[in-house]
């Protein structure tokens, strides 16, 4: 985000726009390549706030001060580190910040949600400049947001002599607020997660079954599960969160490829006879011959009593028929439970998940990954009758303030890298104005390596994280 009225010059300089009248309080600038919309109302509101309480601030600051000085070196090893020979390595690296994977697929709803998340994490960004400028006794010209080329941003502009005349530990203050408030916001995001269920447990149980949000058209469950239905056990286990439910599919996953590699293997040394197929003990079911009268036979009867080399190998008596279950690699075989509540008898509440007309019951037959990340499922699960809104409010507040913590961290990292046009390049430029033993032109020539090296392996950092990793994708 841009703070300084020299960068608004820059723009200026770059584009040429046609003025457009917007009102005292407002002014909008246009062009081909360039829009934005200027706001004056929260001018003196702004200015007042930081000159009443200007001590308190000035120490608030400085606490910020410090943290984004040293978010600027903890985002240039971020960026060294990309050079990693593991492309793994980087993925998490953006998975923990961005909240998913270069390779996700970003749906309609969630664009949705990373563009109020950024509507709000700018102006808290926008409001920690002006605030830090207001308690050095600096008033903004204007609060700005534009749109260049399709980035979208935010500014706040400045009289940039005034700015240059400050003490560099002042100008660190100002130019250090905006990420410093991002990182608090952070804070409060995790905190407000953490408490959720707390807030939230007068309408609403958490971590006793999963409850379906969503079953997009193109998931293999859907017409199988409907939105408020509520998941009991997964394979006869019982999972209590979203987190869970992947793991656990994971799990089986991992556990039907092993079973499936084995009986392959097996398979290899079974006799087959011209009587109904004989396997070994150990991996064999003994099934009702009446339940499965109608699969393929192998051969015209039983094993007879001469074959007594044969018989000693079936288990099975002759109301049975001795099978040994094999799957094709990549494929399982999952049961999944689930309590159905679109209608309101089973909607009601206290019904025994055991006894009731509503449980439900299918075997998935496919690959239990993707299936796993198909359908959207909640740990809320409402105590009343509510809505489809109702219902899923628990779930939208979560992904609220989720990717709000990922926006404003994303917000805090882009903002202290040492590239032009963003507040990196201000930190850095005032920050080497602390070494009163480098000449002007040392510092000038300093600022200049470390943006265009900043700005290279920013580049380099973005092909890197953004295109590699597209070949396998998941929605988001």
């Amino acid at each position: 985000m841009e703070i300084s009225g020299r960068r608004v010059r820059r723009f200026r300089m770059r584009f040429r726009r046609d003025h457009l009248a917007g009102g005292d309080n407002m002014e909008n600038e246009a062009s081909c390549c360039y829009c934005d919309f200027k706001i004056f109302n929260f001018n003196e509101p702004i200015f007042r706030i930081g000159r009443r309480f200007s001590g308190v601030m000035k120490i608030w600051f400085s606490i910020g001060l410090g943290f984004g000085v040293a978010s600027l070196l903890l985002v240039t090893m971020f960026l060294l580190l990309q050079f990693h020979p593991n492309p793994l390595f980087s993925n998490r690296l953006t998975s923990a910040v961005f909240g998913f994977s270069p390779s996700t697929l970003v749906s309609l709803s969630g664009i949705a949600y990373v563009f109020v998340s950024t509507v709000i994490t700018v102006s808290v960004h926008e409001l920690g400049h002006a605030l830090a400028a207001a308690s050095e006794g600096i008033q903004m010209e204007y609060i700005a947001v534009f749109i260049a080329a399709i980035f979208p941003g935010g500014l706040v502009a400045f009289d940039h002599d005034v700015l240059q005349s400050l003490p560099s530990f002042s100008a660190l203050r100002i130019y250090c607020a905006g990420i410093w408030h991002n990182a608090v916001f952070c804070t409060l995001c995790v905190f407000a997660l953490f408490l959720l269920p707390l807030m939230l447990s007068p309408f609403y149980k958490h971590g006793e079954s999963l409850t379906v949000v969503d079953v997009p058209s193109m998931s293999p469950l859907f017409g199988y599960l409907s939105p408020g239905d509520v998941i009991v056990s997964l394979d006869g286990i019982q999972v209590h969160k979203p987190s869970e439910w992947l793991e656990l599919a994971a799990i089986l996953d991992k556990q039907n490829s092993e079973t499936s590699n084995a009986s392959l293997y097996l398979g290899g040394s079974r006799r087959f006879h011209h009587g109904k197929d004989a396997a070994h003990a150990e991996g064999s079911v003994c099934l009702d011959a009446k339940d499965i009268v109608k699969l393929n036979k192998c051969g015209d009867g039983w094993v007879t009593t001469s074959d007594t080399d044969i018989k000693s190998d079936c288990v099975c008596s002759q109301g049975e028929s001795c099978l040994q279950a094999m799957q094709s690699p990549g494929v399982s075989w999952t049961e999944i439970t689930f309590r159905k509540t679109s209608s309101q008898d089973c909607s009601r509440l206290g019904q025994d998940f055991n006894t009731s007309s509503c449980l439900g019951t299918f075997v998935f037959v496919g690959d239990l990954i993707p299936m796993s990340r198909s359908v959207h499922l909640t740990a809320y699960q409402p105590r009343w009758r509510f809505n489809n809104f109702g219902k899923s409010f628990p779930d939208i507040l979560q992904k609220s303030l989720t990717c709000t913590f990922h926006v404003s961290l994303a917000l805090v990292l882009l903002n202290s890298l040492p590239v032009y046009y963003l507040d990196g390049e201000s930190i850095l430029e005032s920050s080497l104005q602390s070494f009163t033993w480098l000449s002007p032109r040392k510092k000038k020539t300093a600022l200049r390596v470390c943006l265009v090296g900043g700005s290279l392996l920013s580049l380099f950092a973005v092909f890197k994280i953004f295109l590699i990793g597209l070949p396998q994708s998941r929605q988001w």
